[in-house]
């Protein structure tokens, strides 16, 4: 497994190149690094698992795309042939014992196998925004978040006085708090967050922003239902809809039209953008323990095919480093799912 820590590295050192790149001239760029150690710090360490995402499964599925979807672009996975796709489901933040029953983010992370050894990789969340608009921002909203020594918790005056300055870092929050706890990994909405661009095989382009639904429709639980359903459920559930080919997910995209934001990942698209279906994404199995071929993917948001591009969008560019660098320091400890 140690073979995997040079790639992890030479991944990072292509996408520090192209951060350099992204980041305005005002802005210095935060090195992956010290991002990594602050993640740490803030939210503790646990040797061997994701910084981000703790506590997944591994589960396998296909995606078929639409002839809509070719029309937009020319990426192979809209070939309208079924395509392989690893998947993994996980609860938000570093706590491989986070509880399932709490209003927090769910996570899908996808990577379409493609013809020709070509991969797509992406990172879903269940909230339309991310929790920082620049990656300089995050840094700081992780470090105001760093435990006191004495207390074990947070300044809260150091939180209060970033959140005022930074008033983006709490519309992720606020949404979560706003919904029920999901009922399933399979019943909720999952958004790319991030801006990309379509381009279609006479090099027309269209930026949007998507968001996989379920097809069965989203579903929540009340308070107390969450709270009889203990804070380990989701994985058992999954398994049983996946078994009885319940778990689906329609792959839309919303249409960026001249005037919207779309470098920044605080900003969700204006509602009544049209939405066109790609495709239809079917979860086919899941792992039995925690195994599975997820172990050493990184779902590295800028790993594209040809046909879809990234935005500007600085955020985008500068999580492909970290999660790079996250994988050599599992890898070193002993990944764990």
């Amino acid at each position: 497994m140690t073979k995997l820590i040079p790639s992890a590295v030479a991944a990072a050192t292509a996408v520090l190149s192209f951060n350099a790149l992204a980041q305005s001239p005002a802005a210095a760029p935060v090195d992956p690094n010290t991002f990594l150690n602050q993640f740490e710090s803030s939210f503790g360490k646990f040797e061997g698992f994701r910084r981000s995402g703790a506590k997944g499964i591994c589960a396998t599925g296909e995606f078929v795309g639409t002839a809509d979807a070719r029309a937009l672009s020319m990426a192979s996975a809209f070939s309208g042939k079924p395509v392989p796709v690893v998947v993994r489901f996980s609860v938000g933040g570093a706590n491989p014992k986070a509880p399932d029953n709490a209003k927090s983010q769910r996570n899908m992370a996808l990577q379409f196998d493609l013809p020709g050894g070509e991969q797509w990789q992406m990172g879903n969340i269940s909230a339309p925004v991310f929790g920082a608009s620049t990656p300089q921002q995050f840094f700081g909203r992780l470090a105001s978040l760093q435990p006191d020594p004495a207390t074990k918790a947070a300044d809260p005056a150091k939180v209060k006085a970033f959140a005022d300055a930074n008033p983006e870092v709490l519309l992720q929050g606020k949404y979560y708090a706003s919904q029920p706890v999901p009922a399933s990994f399979g019943s909720v909405n999952y958004w790319g967050v991030h801006a990309f661009g379509f381009v279609n095989a006479s090099g027309s382009k269209q930026y949007g922003k998507w968001i996989f639904e379920p097809a069965a429709g989203v579903q929540g639980l009340t308070d107390d239902e969450a709270k009889a359903k203990g804070p380990s459920f989701l994985f058992d559930d999954l398994r049983q809809r996946v078994s009885e080919g319940k778990v689906a997910f329609y792959f839309n995209l919303e249409l960026a039209q001249a005037d919207d934001r779309i470098d920044n990942a605080t900003v969700p698209l204006p509602e009544g953008r049209k939405k066109v279906k790609l495709g239809l994404l079917k979860i086919t199995s899941v792992a039995e323990d925690g195994g599975g071929p997820c172990l050493a993917i990184t779902f590295n948001p800028m790993m594209l095919p040809k046909g879809v591009e990234p935005s500007a969008d600085p955020v985008l560019a500068a999580r492909a480093a970290p999660y790079a660098i996250g994988l050599g320091r599992r890898v070193t400890e002993g990944p764990k799912q």
